[in-house]
């Protein structure tokens, strides 16, 4: 699921002038290195009308950006920024506590990545497991539920039968938040229903399962295989995090007003259900299966252009190329012969929309694959993203928690009318 997914075309950026806030907001820099640009020849400055501070060409700071590997939002979206020690994003690749993120992905558990994320320790071997009695008030709470609900719907309620069946849940010191989240998020996976009632995992001796054995289940009822299984886990490796994210920004506003960590899940969820973000890959489930359907890519991709749609993973903001999460799922895939079809109908996609407009794959379409090649539902993708990027909230509610409280308070920009404005008058009826 893409954070930010571009559309499938871009338009040229019109001539037009930037202040120095706007272009730094651009860039994704302070003021003052837009000066140092300038200074180094990398960028070049007008005098705005009045000899009133600077202006800058948005053509030139946009080819900057790219050189730069930086493609920040638009400076609507992009005014906030956070110090945080988790993610770093550039020059199209990715870094958990600066360690390669693909690298950490393919050769560790979704578990292990986790603690990661949230000590800066590896932990070999760690498995996460929901107590009986938590497991037990989710499960309740999610068969309740009407069969027409999304897996997105059943995983916010888990959140919450499970945050009413933990009374130290207030508790915001770090080791009592890392306890909730180790069973939480095997929670999450264990309440949804099952699709396959005998599991279809490989089994290890009657050892607890790491998660992605745990999840596969729930996701389809095809047996599960080892190499599909490594595909899973590391696609819940590679989306735990992916810097401040939409949901991941409503994750730290919640802790910023020091919510508790079940609480700052619930709010990262409610923005993950969102088209543009986790529930992308849905979108590209459903293209995948019409190529399939229709044997090939041409047809389907004119009929999303005709219609003005978007064509579904592909494009990236934060990426000048292709995703690195869907490079290294592409390559995992290639190895798992069932997924063949669906890889050689994404690897079209991108070759036909890709004849005049420069997108690449990303982590979206990857996802969509696993979900087409191994009978998932169109909302698998989602459901992965959901419990993958769990661990990431709490990586940054850990951070938030250490932050002065309440200190995400942005002003809002009025544009009604001016006061004072006389008192409305209200409209009486006549009876007749």
């Amino acid at each position: 699921m893409t954070d930010q997914a571009g559309a499938a075309g871009f338009t040229e950026p019109s001539a037009q002038r930037l202040t120095t806030r706007e272009t730094a907001e651009r860039l994704g820099v302070k003021p003052e290195t837009v000066y140092a640009y300038v200074s180094r020849g990398q960028l070049s400055s007008n005098r705005a009308p009045g000899g009133r501070g600077s202006t800058f060409d948005a053509a030139e700071v946009d080819a900057l950006a790219r050189r730069t590997g930086r493609r920040e939002p638009t400076a609507a979206a992009g005014a906030l920024s956070f110090p945080t020690g988790i993610t770093l994003i550039g020059s199209d690749r990715y870094f958990f506590r600066g360690v390669d993120a693909t690298e950490l992905a393919r050769r560790h558990t979704y578990e292990e990545v986790a603690e990661w994320l949230w000590t800066g320790e590896l932990r070999p071997g760690m498995r996460f497991t929901a107590p009986t009695e938590t497991l037990a008030a989710a499960r309740r709470a999610v068969g309740a539920l009407p069969a027409h609900c999304g897996s997105t719907d059943r995983l916010r309620v888990a959140v919450v039968a499970a945050a009413t069946a933990d009374p130290l849940r207030f508790d915001l010191s770090r080791e009592a938040v890392l306890d909730g989240a180790r069973s939480l998020i095997p929670t999450l996976a264990a309440a949804l229903p099952s699709v396959a009632e005998d599991g279809g995992e490989p089994t290890d001796g009657g050892a607890p399962s790491h998660l992605a054995g745990q999840l596969w289940p729930k996701l389809t009822g095809r047996p599960a295989d080892e190499a599909s299984l490594a595909v899973l886990d590391t696609a819940l490796g590679l989306l735990i995090d992916h810097d401040l994210a939409a949901s991941t920004l409503a994750a730290r506003v919640a802790a910023s007003a020091r919510a508790h960590p079940y609480a700052v899940v619930s709010a990262g969820l409610g923005v993950l259900e969102g088209p543009l973000h986790g529930a992308a890959s849905g979108l590209a489930h459903r293209m995948l299966t019409e190529v399939l359907e229709r044997g090939g890519a041409a047809p389907v991709v004119a009929d999303h252009l005709r219609s003005g749609r978007r064509i579904p993973g592909l494009g990236h903001r934060l990426y000048t190329g292709e995703d690195p999460r869907a490079g290294t799922l592409f390559a995992l895939l290639a190895e798992v012969p069932r997924a063949a079809p669906a890889l050689a109908a994404a690897r079209d996609v991108v070759a036909t929309t890709t004849r005049h407009t420069p997108l690449h794959a990303n982590v979206d379409l990857a996802l969509a694959v696993l979900s087409v090649a191994s009978g998932m539902a169109v909302e698998a993708g989602e459901t992965v993203f959901a419990i993958s990027r769990t661990a990431g909230w709490i990586a940054h509610a850990l951070e938030e928690y250490g932050e002065r409280p309440l200190r995400m308070r942005p002003s809002g920009q009025y544009t009604g009318p001016r006061p004072p404005q006389p008192l409305p008058l209200g409209h009486t009826s006549v009876s007749q």
